[in-house]
């Protein structure tokens, strides 16, 4: 497969405002995907209640069945999220972080009208154990909503590296407010090598280009999450948001059992006027392949991070002060390639 440059046409649509993608690539391979835009690690209400009480569970790990085993006990004195009726309709919720999506969720039964549940479940997940020594273990409690707007009630989150297995006692732990870490998604992922272009309209002579091009060079990726013994299968993919259509996806090839992968892999994007790059970002996301799904790594997003496009909020308009000063020094510095070397986060 080879590495020429993709290219891609973003054409701005004035009555819909919303961009329109066409594209085009010589390595259109097929792969299943999750989203264009990844969702956000958590979803739900955080501001209304503040964290209190307590959970009691146990950790163990069963060889025979290669499953890692998670006893939630209980919870007491959690916080109440209805005050008028004085309820709360608590559940307990767990991840494998760093990657949510390859493991997934499992939780408990919800119990209504109650501060102090009782649940007495085990949450299960299928996992070699020099796999699971790698992952943190995120247990959070959560206020069932019938609308789907869950509060937030605490967390616990246990590096799994230093867990002593051979406690498999229940034991206490206080709940914790949203940690720090989830909020700004700073959990090492990995860093990207790139650098970016902009080549206004006819800036190279008469009609040349015809319309502005955005150019994006992936050059390679430094210290990967490697999810399973034998490495990571990993590929990039890449939009101009606000447009997640098929025709805007672009992807570099799949490099295998690498967590230092070099794809040198170049996209273009054209039909661009100079006002679009204060609405549009460009969001490129790592992702390890697999055969039935594939699973998220981190990812960046380029853009000045407003949090709005065309007027409208969006919450993917949401670029970190380095990924801005890097989308900031291409806009100002037309024809020229901009490098830079950008952490990987949670989007």
């Amino acid at each position: 497969e080879s590495d020429t440059a993709s290219e891609i046409s973003f054409q701005f649509n004035k009555h819909k405002k919303t961009p329109s993608i066409g594209s085009h690539s010589s390595d259109m391979a097929s792969v299943s995907s999750v989203s264009g835009s990844v969702l956000s690690v958590y979803s739900g209400d955080f501001g209304s209640v503040d964290a209190q009480g307590t959970v009691e569970f146990a950790l163990g790990y069963d060889e025979k069945n290669r499953e890692f085993q998670i006893h939630v006990s209980q919870c007491k004195d959690l916080a109440v999220v209805d005050e008028k009726k004085g309820r709360s309709d608590p559940y307990v919720k767990t991840y494998l972080l760093p990657d949510k999506a390859r493991m997934g969720k499992r939780k408990t039964s919800v119990k209504k009208r109650t501060v102090n549940p009782i649940y007495n479940e085990v949450l299960r997940y299928k996992i070699e154990k020099m796999v699971l020594l790698i992952q943190k273990l995120n247990l959070s409690v959560w206020h069932n909503d019938p609308l789907g707007r869950n509060s937030f009630l605490g967390e616990i989150e246990i590096d799994l590296a230093s867990w002593d297995w051979s406690n498999r006692k229940l034991n206490w732990y206080m709940l914790k407010p949203r940690s720090l870490s989830a909020i700004n998604g700073v959990d090492h992922r990995g860093v990207m090598n790139l650098s970016i272009k902009y080549v206004p309209p006819g800036s190279l002579g008469p009609k040349n280009p015809p319309s502005g091009e955005v150019h994006i060079w992936v050059k390679d990726v430094k210290d990967l999450l490697q999810l399973r013994p034998s490495g990571v299968d990993s590929f990039v993919k890449c939009y101009v948001l606000p447009d997640t259509s098929k025709k805007s996806y672009q992807k570099t090839r799949v490099i295998k059992r690498d967590t230092n992968p070099v794809f040198n892999h170049t996209i273009v994007y054209d039909g661009f006027h100079t006002e679009d790059l204060k609405d549009a970002c460009v969001e490129l996301t790592v992702w390890d392949h697999e055969k039935l799904t594939n699973h998220f790594l981190g990812g960046i997003r380029l853009g000045l991070g407003t949090g709005l496009s065309y007027g409208i909020s969006v919450d993917w308009m949401d670029s970190t002060q380095e990924e801005v000063a890097f989308w900031q020094e291409m806009m100002s510095a037309a024809n020229e390639w901009i490098d830079g070397l950008l952490p990987l986060r949670s989007l």
